[in-house]
C-alpha cells in the first residue's frame, strides 16, 4: 500500500472472505493452517495507454513449514524467502512506475503462511479451485502450485497480452540446473525466447524445460480432477504441467526460481542473501 501511494498505483487487497466469495479454494486450503490471515493483492500500473495488459503473478508464502507434510527442520529458517516471487512482482511493479515504461502491468500477489495445526489442511483433502477444478492434495508441501492456481485462473479477468509467473515453487529445480539458473517453462515460444534474452541481458538467466503432455500423467487423480504432485520424476516440470491446468486462453511462462532466490555469499552486486531475481 506504501508502494502504490509514493507510486500511484492502483492497489486492492482481497480478505479471506472476499476470497471465499470469489471461490479461491485452493489458495484458502494453503491457508488454513495459519493464525496469519491470507492477502490476495492486486497491483495496476497504466503506462501503456490502450495497450492489453501483462499480467505478472507471485507465490507469496511469508512462511512455509511444509504445513502437515512437515519439512525436515536443517534449512527451513529459508523459508521466510519463499515469498520472492510475489517480492519479485512488487519490485516490477515499483520499477516500472519510476522508469514510466511505456505497459500496462498488473501483478497478482497470492499471499500466505503454509503451517501444520488443527485446522490445516490434510494430506488426501480434495478443494475445489477458483477455475472450477477440484485438486487432490497428496502432499501440503506441495502449497506454491494451489496459490498460483486460483491466481492464474484470476488473470483471465484481465484479458491479458501475457501472463509471467514467479514462485520458488520446486527443489527439483535446484536439482536439475544448481544455482545458476531459473528454470522456465510456458505455452508460447516468443514469450519465453524473450524471457531467456531479458535474462541474458541482465545475467538472470534462464533455462527452457520441456513441457509435453506426457508429464500430465503423473498429475492425474482417481478422485479430482488434478493432484498437486507427481512423484520425484520430473519434478520441476510436473509442477508447471499443473499450473498449465489452471491457465486460461492467454500466452504464459512460468519462472521456477527456487534456485536463484537467495545466495549464500556476496556476488559483484548482489550481497548474500535475497536477489531480487526476476525484477
Amino acid at each position: 500500500k506504501k508502494i502504490a501511494k509514493q507510486y500511484k498505483l492502483k492497489c486492492e487487497v482481497l480478505e479471506r472472505a472476499d476470497m471465499e466469495k470469489l471461490g479461491m479454494g485452493a489458495l484458502l486450503a494453503v491457508a488454513k493452517g495459519s493464525d496469519q490471515p491470507p492477502k490476495f493483492i492486486i497491483m495496476e500500473y497504466k503506462g501503456g495507454g490502450k495497450k492489453e495488459n501483462v499480467v505478472i503473478v507471485g507465490k507469496g508464502i511469508t512462511f512455509d513449514s511444509g504445513g502437515i507434510s512437515i519439512k525436515p527442520s536443517a534449512g527451513m529458517g529459508e523459508m521466510k524467502a519463499d515469498m520472492a516471487g510475489a517480492a519479485a512482482c512488487l519490485g516490477a511493479m515499483k520499477l516500472a512506475a519510476e522508469l514510466k515504461l511505456p505497459v500496462n502491468l498488473v501483478a497478482l500477489m497470492a499471499m500466505t503462511e503454509n503451517m501444520p495445526s488443527g485446522k490445516a489442511t490434510k494430506p488426501g483433502d480434495i478443494v475445489k479451485s477458483l477455475a472450477g477444478k477440484t485438486i487432490e492434495i497428496d502432499n501440503t508441501d506441495a502449497e506454491g502450485r494451489l496459490v498460483l492456481a486460483d491466481a492464474l485462473a484470476y488473470a483471465g479477468r484481465y484479458k491479458p497480452a501475457a501472463v509471467i509467473d514467479l514462485a520458488t515453487l520446486t527443489g527439483a529445480a535446484i536439482i536439475a540446473l544448481g544455482h545458476n539458473a531459473a528454470a522456465v517453462l510456458g505455452n508460447d515460444k516468443e514469450l519465453i525466447s524473450n524471457l531467456i534474452s531479458a535474462g541474458e541481458k541482465t545475467r538472470e538467466r534462464l533455462w527452457e524445460l520441456p513441457l509435453w503432455e506426457e508429464y500430465a500423467e503423473q498429475i492425474k487423480s482417481s478422485v479430482a480432477d488434478v493432484q498437486n504432485t507427481g512423484g520425484r520424476p520430473a519434478g520441476t516440470i510436473t509442477a508447471a504441467s499443473f499450473l498449465q491446468k489452471f491457465i486460461g486462453k492467454y500466452k504464459w511462462a512460468h519462472l521456477d526460481i527456487a534456485a536463484v532466490n537467495l545466495v549464500d555469499k556476496d556476488k559483484p552486486y548482489i550481497p548474500k542473501g535475497a536477489t531480487g531475481f526476476g525484477v
